[in-house]
């Protein structure tokens, strides 16, 4: 990892010698550095420094003006209505990547003389910045066996992270591709079916958001633990948050795994014991199943089921007698409701082919 020292040292000399506001930011807009304010300071420039990153309106805004592409400093005029002071954004880019943002308020003195001035102290930060991502494809290689379940695999990972920390699972897609790179500084990441992360526990939330909205699939989050030789438990909650958020709606996009309730257990249950809950209801039909599992998930509430299916509260009472005659069991017995409601539930985390 780069040494923030280092990263600031650079942010103090380019703000000293062009007598402007600066402003260092990695490529998901979270600060990593900021020289002492110049002249007049912005909204956009407070709320950065105070909630150390950039909000995701300020991130779209800028973005408009084709900064990750640009290969040199790009300049934004000042906007009165939103408040906006006119600002130099110079892409950090390193190898035709970009991996941050510099900033620099601009009173109307930063011309292009002055900035080639600074155009050697931008390249280091570049050249940090993209030897820190070198470094985190590195240690992603070993996150597989720190997540291991084998404890010999776990004491050879060579990887060394403070807690606490929390594993999340991200199902990739073949469609669009996330640059795991640009994820916040601390965060772990490795690709695969599903992709690894191992995070900071106060990051986990936004990592799961950030690669689930990128794939538009699911992801699961795994409960934080204070001990990162902890993690693989992590993993194995994630991972089976994952499938929860994959086949239970109500769960979907992110799960969260100290959120679960009843569906943890029925994560942990192999193959067989989800085979012989599911047999309980196999004689419904996809429409009965569909309509009892409603009306079980609603507590019973007849007017809430029918509402919710869009169907005469009669047709709902024909489908859950028939569906009792079916099964032979007492909906009005409540083992017999916790039977079927479990077996419904772990219908759905069985393939399609072997139900």
């Amino acid at each position: 990892m780069h040494n923030t020292s280092d990263l600031q040292e650079i942010v103090d000399e380019i703000a000293a010698t062009l007598g402007a506001s600066a402003t260092l930011e990695d490529r998901s807009f979270r600060l990593l550095a900021y020289g002492a304010q110049h002249g007049d300071i912005d909204t956009v420039r407070q709320e950065s420094i105070l909630r150390r990153r950039a909000t995701g309106e300020v991130r779209d805004y800028f973005e408009r003006y084709g900064i990750a592409r640009a290969g040199g400093p790009v300049r934004i005029p000042a906007d009165a209505e939103l408040k906006v002071l006119a600002r130099v954004c110079w892409p950090l880019r390193h190898g035709e990547v970009t991996y941050g943002y510099l900033w620099l308020l601009d009173s109307g003195s930063l011309a292009d003389d002055a900035l080639r001035g600074v155009a050697p102290l931008v390249a280091r930060a570049a050249a940090a910045l993209a030897q820190e991502a070198r470094s985190r494809q590195d240690l992603g290689r070993g996150l597989l066996a720190l997540f291991s379940a084998d404890p010999e695999e776990r004491a050879a990972a060579s990887i060394e992270v403070p807690g606490p920390v929390t594993a999340v699972a991200v199902r990739e897609s073949s469609e669009r591709v996330a640059a795991l790179w640009t994820l916040p500084r601390g965060v772990l990441a490795r690709t695969g079916s599903p992709v690894a992360l191992l995070a900071p526990a106060h990051l986990a939330g936004e990592v799961a958001q950030t690669l689930q909205s990128a794939y538009g699939t699911a992801a699961g989050i795994g409960a934080p633990r204070n001990d990162p030789a902890d993690a693989w438990q992590s993993w194995r909650e994630a991972r089976q948050a994952l499938r929860i958020a994959e086949h239970f709606p109500r769960h979907a996009p992110i799960a969260r795994w100290p959120d679960l309730g009843v569906h943890r257990l029925l994560a942990r249950l192999g193959r067989s014991d989800l085979h012989e809950l599911a047999a309980e209801t196999g004689a419904l039909d996809p429409e009965l199943a569909q309509t009892l599992e409603a009306y079980l998930d609603l507590g019973g509430h007849a007017q809430k089921t029918a509402a919710e299916l869009g169907i005469h509260r009669q047709t709902l009472y024909y489908r859950l007698g028939k569906a009792e005659r079916l099964l032979h069991r007492d909906l009005s017995d409540g083992d017999d409701r916790l039977t079927v409601h479990l077996g419904l539930k772990a219908a759905r985390l069985l393939p399609q082919d072997s139900r």
